[in-house]
């Protein structure tokens, strides 16, 4: 996603698709494939991340956690050399645009599996683990920013600055593969792992809840549990409102980021080389920056609370950022007027939209696993890791409408 611009660039290079103009933007004429591939990309993205989690959901007792997340691990890390090799080899538009889409369906087939994987770890440890998880992910969004951003200011020509980005890429996965094998040798990992979700809630009750949910609200330390099945349907009907709450909020922000605000333009003049920076800084630098504030606030504070009518409320309200959003310089448009010119205003929404959607979405994600019993815990990891992608999914398929509209 934060290399959109090294792709859109691989898509305008041949003149045989200047008949399929959509419009312009600040660099020219853009054909079919250059204007949809944003809304494209999401959606290659989020239709596999969903279907794939589901059936994580439903598979991830059956498949080894080893072979589940190391294997995720090494095909991701394949794809992302396949994508760096591709940066040196010249290719038409067409074919281009169908090998990226099918690595991006690769990945977050993958992907999801691998988040579904970790999510479910989590629900085996102290619930406070779980918001270090959502942390990470923000801090993965702005490393990749900052990386795009020293790659662009390094002077090198896009290609050149695409390959090292991806190389970057794949070093940090390759990082991730190492500590994944360096993890069964941590005995607090161990602990949670063998006196977890195996080990009978009837046996050790109390033990069970002060090691996995501290906090555990009383209505659930007072069910009684009678075996370790679990029923995934069952565990639904206590986590619902948290798991439609983190559904809607990632509809939102991926229904309007990036395929609205990566087309937004600076105001500022043209020849400025404020114009190279504005997409990579104030659309994708301060959303991770800010996704990552959010999610980390929610390590330190879970106000409004567990069982609060106002988490809803605020994922609810959240709307509001998508007509802001169009209403920005987002380039090209042909239905909605410019109302807020200045950059700020720009800044200003992204900042506030990137927050939200990191600290609810978060205080969601660790809600869902102290609503359940411990030896849920996992399962219940699990499924709000379904409604997370099921988020994601839905706002790609809203972004074609949102963009539309503008």
């Amino acid at each position: 996603m934060t290399a959109t611009m090294y792709f859109t660039s691989r898509l305008k290079e041949p003149q045989e698709f200047n008949s399929l103009d959509n419009g312009t933007d600040a660099t020219g004429v853009r054909n079919l494939l250059e204007a949809k591939f944003n809304n494209v990309m999401t959606l290659c993205s989020m239709l596999p991340l969903l279907t794939c989690t589901a059936l994580n959901s439903f598979l991830h007792a059956r498949v080894p956690q080893k072979v589940r997340v190391l294997g995720s691990l090494l095909v991701i890390l394949s794809v992302f050399v396949v994508t760096a090799a591709l940066v040196k080899v010249p290719l038409e538009p067409l074919p281009f645009f169908i090998i990226t889409m099918v690595m991006i369906v690769i990945i977050n087939s993958f992907g999801a599996v691998l988040q579904g994987s970790l999510f479910g770890m989590a629900g085996a440890l102290p619930a406070s683990y779980t918001t270090p998880i959502m942390s990470g992910q923000g801090l993965a969004g702005t490393f990749a920013a900052v990386a795009m951003i020293c790659a662009i200011a390094s002077g090198s020509e896009l290609h050149d600055a695409a390959f090292g980005y991806f190389l970057t890429a794949c070093a940090v996965i390759l990082l991730s593969v190492i500590s994944y094998l360096m993890l069964p040798k941590l005995d607090f990992y161990l602990f949670h792992q063998n006196s977890g979700p195996q080990r009978s809630a009837v046996e050790e009750p109390l033990t069970s809840v002060n090691l996995h949910s501290p906090g555990l609200d009383s209505a659930v330390m007072d069910q009684k549990p009678q075996s370790q099945n679990v029923s995934m349907m069952g565990i639904f009907k206590k986590i619902w409102s948290v798991a439609l709450s983190v559904c809607f909020t990632f509809t939102i922000t991926i229904g309007t980021f990036p395929a609205i605000t990566a087309d937004t333009r600076s105001t500022l003049a043209a020849e400025s080389s404020w114009n190279v920076y504005f997409i990579p800084v104030c659309c994708f630098l301060f959303f991770n920056l800010s996704d990552w504030g959010g999610r980390s606030l929610s390590a330190l504070c879970t106000w409004p609370g567990m069982d609060s009518w106002l988490v809803p409320a605020l994922v609810v309200a959240r709307v509001v950022f998508v007509p802001l959003f169009m209403l920005c310089n987002v380039q090209p448009r042909f239905q909605l007027p410019i109302f807020f010119h200045h950059d700020g205003w720009f800044i200003l929404f992204m900042v506030l939209f990137a927050f939200s959607n990191g600290y609810l979405a978060s205080l969601c994600m660790c809600f869902g696993p102290k609503k359940v019993l411990p030896h849920e815990a996992e399962s219940a990891g699990v499924i709000m890791a379904f409604f997370l992608t099921l988020g994601l999914a839905l706002g790609a398929g809203l972004s074609f409408l949102f963009r539309a509209l503008v």
